[in-house]
């Protein structure tokens, strides 16, 4: 290979998927591992496994490539989504509620600090969209509000804890996927805002992120006719990446959502839309199915000329600047407002009441799940952590003690909805007659599906941190 193909390697443009198994290894991996790096990708996004498993996987494709590369994975809620054994932090949502931007810096910095000890050094964070839409299926909790300056304020300073400990952050989904009814991992989402709306609102937190120096963007897939009337997802289109890099200036690295989102094609074969992407400015293709077919559509479209050179060697550039910052040496990070993200999840269950006050509680409980996130091609995390915080000895379902009704619904990729389904409200509706109280591990304003008056406990997500909070806050007020 000549020094002028290592160059324009159209390989390094991709970034496919690795997940682990249930054991939390990624053994089964083996054989996509070694495609990958023959064909030379730039790196992977890393779903799941443990510190070992993940610091073991990372270390290894490193030294069988023999090159530095992009290693991401999406930690909104702190390394600790991820990867098992690492923090979780509750959703930016839940964070902004607290009120002190020093609490968002503080889970930027843990999270980066964490995700480059196990060898990720790009973190897909923060979500710049806003909660501005009860109905968008997707967003919601992900989110750090609806109002476009606060979040604005948000996203910089996660921002900056993130990068100052070391680790590249990415600001999500431009140019906003806040106004959608339709989760584009099902179909193409079409926003029917106004240019100077979107200007003056959804577009306002990647503006600031750009101002702060992000490292890099994520298109959405969606599409946006008052930025580009032809009706074409952001990550294929070339007004709306013109939108980013000239009005808003933007330099750094573009990187497509996951392109094995229905959004992403919208009739196109896979291997069209990734390099539809990159002539339009996107600089990496986020999990492609068909990572060999997608490198040769590429190289095809190199050797013919629809690709140009200069833009194909532009993306390039960029992402070797990346991975130089992405290399970084990690400084330590101080001391948080919270000794730990355990007592942060305390802390927002204090101010947690979302109707009526924390009530008595008769043991041992009478424990209700009513679990409206099953379903999908992943399954959700466990519903039995603030059970096993109580332990049995406060838990018997028929000895007369207090109900207790814990209902999940977070936002979930390919759920396709916002709120509890049919089947959800009905198990509500035979569940929370009798209810002490009810703890909702979802958004606030999922409140009125609740058929009762019983009190209502918030706590924002169905994650490990949370459930286990609940279970803490339940043994203090069981007599």
């Amino acid at each position: 290979m000549t020094t002028d193909s290592v160059a324009l390697d159209p390989g390094r443009l991709i970034m496919p998927a690795l997940r682990a198994g249930t054991d939390g290894g990624f053994g089964h991996e083996a054989a996509r591992i070694a495609d990958a790096l023959d064909l030379g990708v730039g790196g992977f996004i890393v779903f799941g496994g443990t510190i070992e498993t993940v610091r073991r996987l990372t270390a290894d494709l490193l030294r069988r490539a023999g090159r530095p590369m992009l290693i991401a994975s999406d930690l909104e809620r702190g390394a600790g989504q991820q990867v098992a054994g690492l923090t979780q932090f509750p959703p930016p949502l839940a964070l902004a509620a607290l009120g002190d931007a020093a609490v968002v810096r503080w889970a930027g910095a843990v999270t980066a600090q964490e995700a480059r000890a196990v060898g990720i050094n790009w973190v897909f964070a923060p979500v710049g969209d806003l909660d501005v839409l009860p109905d968008n299926p997707i967003v919601q909790t992900r989110a750090f509000g609806d109002d476009p300056n606060r979040v604005a304020s948000l996203v910089r300073t996660w921002i900056e804890g993130c990068q100052h400990a070391g680790a590249l952050a990415c600001a999500k989904h431009f140019p906003g996927h806040g106004r959608t009814t339709v989760d584009s991992h099902i179909s193409l989402p079409v926003v029917e805002a106004s240019g100077p709306t979107l200007r003056e609102s959804d577009l306002l937190p990647f503006a600031i992120a750009v101002e702060s120096g992000v490292a890099s963007i994520m298109t959405a897939h969606v599409a946006y006719p008052a930025l580009d009337p032809s009706g074409v997802p952001a990550t294929i289109s070339r007004p709306i990446m013109a939108e980013l890099r000239g009005r808003l200036g933007f330099d750094g690295l573009v990187v497509t959502d996951a392109l094995i989102m229905d959004g992403a094609l919208m009739g196109r074969r896979e291997s069209d839309a990734a390099v539809e992407a990159i002539q339009a400015g996107v600089d990496l293709l986020l999990y492609p199915n068909d990572a060999r077919r997608v490198r040769e559509a590429l190289e095809q479209a190199l050797a013919s000329g629809a690709l140009p050179a200069a833009r194909l060697a532009e993306s390039l550039g960029r992402y070797q600047r990346a991975l130089a910052g992405a290399n970084a040496p990690t400084p330590p990070v101080s001391r948080g407002p919270f000794e730990s993200a355990d007592a942060l999840a305390d802390a927002l269950l204090d101010q947690g009441m979302l109707r009526g006050a924390a009530p008595p509680l008769r043991g041992p409980l009478d424990l209700v799940v009513v679990d409206d996130d099953l379903g999908g091609p992943y399954p959700p995390g466990p519903s039995d952590w603030t059970r096993a915080i109580l332990g049995p000895e406060r838990v018997g379902r028929y000895d007369g003690g207090s109900r207790v009704v814990l209902a999940f619904a977070e936002p979930r990729a390919w759920k396709g909805r916002s709120g509890f389904s049919a089947e959800s409200r009905d198990a509500l509706a035979n569940a929370v007659p009798d209810a002490s109280l009810i703890v909702l591990f979802g958004h606030p304003r999922l409140l009125p599906e609740l058929p009762s008056d019983a009190p209502v406990l918030l706590a924002w997500h169905r994650q490990r941190l949370m459930q286990e909070a609940v279970g803490r806050w339940l043994r203090r007020r069981v007599g």
